[in-house]
């Protein structure tokens, strides 16, 4: 190595690691402040079920009722036809009602949606599909929409190179966009809103669910569950005994979890951004 490197590299080196040569180490970063959650809780919890399925209204909300929780629905128009005057009840239950688009678009992949595949669609198609499932839910329920789920957790449309992110569409048009079967919750403080992660809770038993739950709370995250059918069980159904215990549990004050729809939480995070820097520190 010649003088001038012997002379520069402790120099880059000091640099590299954000201190002059011969200066003292930095303090450890002072841990940030724990996000506010109403009333004194720890962490947060939100329910939602896609597709408007008939067991939603026939068996998961009047569960829910009883338990005195409310859950976000995104429902496709179809879905609603079927139930409305369930799904009108379910509203003034004090459910949330979210957009689930018209036609359930996801990758041809599936064989499903081969006729309707999201490498065929443009932005400009998606989002009249999208409006159209709000303008139906405005005018059958009277109630616009202000979160969305992506139909099988997919945010593409078009293929190769052309591929294109229906995110920012999702983002102008909603307060939230909610994904599928994530691994694990939001930091409220950091997600973005438009790509909420969604754990499925579809088949699960409180068993599995009772640790994320614990989870949740030890961190201050929030924590969104997606799901399907509500029953005794079966493809894509959330379990009716599942779903009890983790009501019971969370609403039980030793829990320190606040549970609320989707749109009921995430203004919350959206009021605590804008003054986290002087929340009092635990």
């Amino acid at each position: 190595m010649t003088p001038i490197r012997r002379a520069l590299v402790p120099g880059l080196f000091a640099a590299l690691v954000g201190a002059a040569p011969g200066a003292p180490a930095r303090e450890p970063t002072s841990p940030s402040p724990r996000f506010p959650w109403p009333d004194g809780k720890k962490g947060a919890v939100s329910l939602s079920f896609d597709d408007a399925r008939p067991s939603q209204v026939d068996v998961g909300i009047p569960l829910l009722n009883a338990q005195g929780v409310h859950a976000t629905f995104y429902v496709q128009p179809e879905g609603v036809r079927e139930r409305l005057a369930g799904w009108k009840a379910a509203l003034a239950a004090g459910h949330e009602i979210g957009n689930h688009s018209t036609t359930h678009p996801c990758s041809g992949n599936f064989a499903f949606s081969r006729e309707n595949a999201l490498e065929d669609y443009t932005l400009e198609r998606l989002e009249g599909d999208i409006s159209g499932a709000s303008v139906f839910v405005s005018r059958e329920l009277g109630r616009e929409p202000v979160s969305f789920a992506y139909p099988c957790g997919q945010t593409f449309v078009g293929r190769g190179a052309a591929v294109q992110s229906y995110v920012p569409l999702v983002a102008r048009l909603f307060r939230t966009g909610r994904l599928y079967m994530g691994e694990d919750s939001n930091d409220p403080a950091f997600c973005d809103l438009a790509q909420l992660s969604g754990v499925s809770l579809d088949g699960l038993t409180f068993d599995d669910v009772r640790p994320m739950l614990d989870k949740a709370a030890a961190e201050g995250r929030w924590l969104v569950f997606a799901g399907h059918d509500i029953g005794e069980g079966g493809a894509q159904t959330t379990r009716t005994a599942t779903l009890s215990a983790l009501c019971r549990y969370v609403k039980d004050p030793a829990s320190a979890l606040w549970m609320d729809t989707i749109d009921a939480v995430s203004a919350h995070v959206l009021r605590q951004r804008a003054g986290i820097s002087a929340a009092p520190r635990p």
